[in-house]
């Protein structure tokens, strides 16, 4: 739990929030340096991790590469460019109906589900030589 605000904090959930780009923490470092020159990337890291916790961000983890960070804690799917590496979220209804699959195929009970798809991004696609 997050008991306290401060600027750099403030500073760190704004920065995720109104971005779409999902950036890494090392990215999310590199923007805030400008205005808080005394940042360091351990305190970026750490209040990454408290705020992805405390659900005010989510963090998507990846195969390779660092973990991402999204703004958005609204249920939803990404998309992830196997040649740039970028994610994208995917504009479309989730759906609900996985929950209840999985319910009955573990006998447990599922809150959420998150899914990442992978593939090639339509600018990837259109340099790749097939």
């Amino acid at each position: 739990m997050i008991k306290k605000s401060s600027k750099q904090r403030d500073a760190i959930i704004q920065s995720v929030k109104n971005r779409r780009d999902h950036p890494t923490a090392d990215e999310i470092y590199a923007q805030l340096r400008e205005s808080y020159p005394n940042i360091s990337l351990g305190t970026v890291y750490r209040n990454l991790a408290k705020l992805s916790e405390a659900g005010f961000i989510t963090r998507i983890s990846c195969i390779e590469g660092a973990d991402r960070f999204d703004g958005d804690t609204s249920s939803h799917y990404h998309f992830q460019c196997i040649t740039c590496r970028k994610i994208c979220d995917i504009d479309m209804d989730v759906d609900t109906n996985l929950n209840a699959k999985v319910e009955k195929l573990l006998d447990a009970h599922v809150d959420d589900h998150m899914a990442m798809f992978f593939g090639t991004c339509c600018k990837c696609k259109g340099l790749a030589k097939i």
